[in-house]
């Protein structure tokens, strides 16, 4: 099985890779993180492994992440880390190149776009297509997107938030913009500095975010206890950390998140704008997971929001039936090919 891998669609995340394969579902989701070798440039770990390794790394070793705001930061350790998922899969020795559909941002630039397919086509592809991903996201969470009204998505990931209205295959309105998850966890280690004096990584705001986020004030109020290093001795400290803290720090990249929704929305053609009110607001992408975020949504926009079933896969589940539709999407939602 694994030497006829003909079609392979990629979630190809700031965060994580997803990789789904027609008939068989998804089969890899790893962290999108490369260690790498400081001095000989040799990668060293890819994907869970590395991902272990962020902010516990010596000097000569960096894990990082290869994708930043959803497009490629550094091509050669992209493609090394597309090329290890595909060997994963099929095998080094393969008879038959898969074709690969990946899912790129909305905003992405023409570019971008063709960095990717230049990674695709590098980690043995022999052809490759790129999809919008809040259109991936829309078919992933199985709306209609084909039909002539008005379905408006946002798509909430690692390093971009997509908001995007979709009539007839594609998109008619959308904005892209490079505040998501990772901003917010950015945003929560800045405002736990400033308030307790404590430094922490990444990763541990991230887990703050996780457990005890919110983007409005909780009923019930939780607690979390952090460690890191006192800003002012350099001492192992810990604090504890309260959702309203959270609900305080992430104001700021939420307020961009919400701008973009409202600009989409002032863009939309006015029969669109009337189905949108209709049929609400479907939410998808990790970053949507934030407790309270479709209530905040819907009170700043006027338009009702909901979660998406599995918000996380909607994207890669998307990309997963573009490829397995390969034909039937050629005109309409892929838009290159090599």
């Amino acid at each position: 099985m694994a030497l006829f891998l003909r079609r392979l669609a990629i979630d190809l995340g700031t965060t994580n890779v997803m990789v789904h394969v027609p008939g068989q579902g998804i089969v890899i989701n790893e962290p999108a993180v490369v260690a790498v070798e400081a001095q000989t440039n040799q990668v060293m770990a890819i994907g869970q492994e590395a991902r272990d390794m962020l902010g516990r790394t010596p000097e000569s070793i960096v894990a990082a992440h290869p994708l930043k705001d959803g497009v490629i930061a550094n091509y050669r350790v992209t493609q090394a880390m597309l090329r290890y998922f595909v060997n994963k899969l099929g095998g080094r020795i393969r008879f038959v190149r898969p074709e690969i559909v990946i899912s790129v941002p909305a905003g992405a630039t023409n570019t971008e776009q063709r960095a990717v397919i230049d990674a695709c086509i590098a980690a043995g592809a022999k052809a490759a297509y790129v999809i919008k991903q809040p259109v991936a996201a829309a078919l992933g969470a199985g709306i209609p997107i084909a039909s002539p009204s008005g379905h408006m998505v946002i798509d909430i990931g690692g390093g971009t938030s997509e908001v995007a209205v979709i009539s007839l295959g594609d998109v008619v309105a959308s904005s892209s913009v490079r505040v998501a998850g990772n901003a917010m966890d950015d945003a929560i280690a800045s405002y736990v500095r400033k308030k307790y004096s404590l430094l922490i990584g990444r990763r541990t705001a991230e887990d703050v975010k996780m457990k005890i986020g919110a983007a409005m004030n909780l009923k019930k109020e939780l607690t979390m206890e952090v460690s890191g290093s006192n800003a002012v001795t350099g001492l192992p400290e810990s604090v504890l950390v309260h959702s309203s803290d959270v609900v305080t720090a992430v104001r700021e990249p939420l307020g961009e998140i919400i701008e973009a929704v409202k600009q989409v929305l002032q863009k939309t053609p006015p029969e669109l704008a009337s189905d949108v009110m209709d049929k609400g607001v479907v939410l998808t992408g990790g970053g949507s997971l934030m407790r309270r975020l479709d209530d905040l949504l819907t009170k700043v926009t006027g338009v009702p929001c909901q979660l998406a079933e599995e918000p996380v896969l909607c994207t890669v589940k998307g990309t997963g039936i573009a490829a397995e539709h390969l034909d039937a999407y050629k005109r309409s939602v892929l838009w290159a090919k090599v």
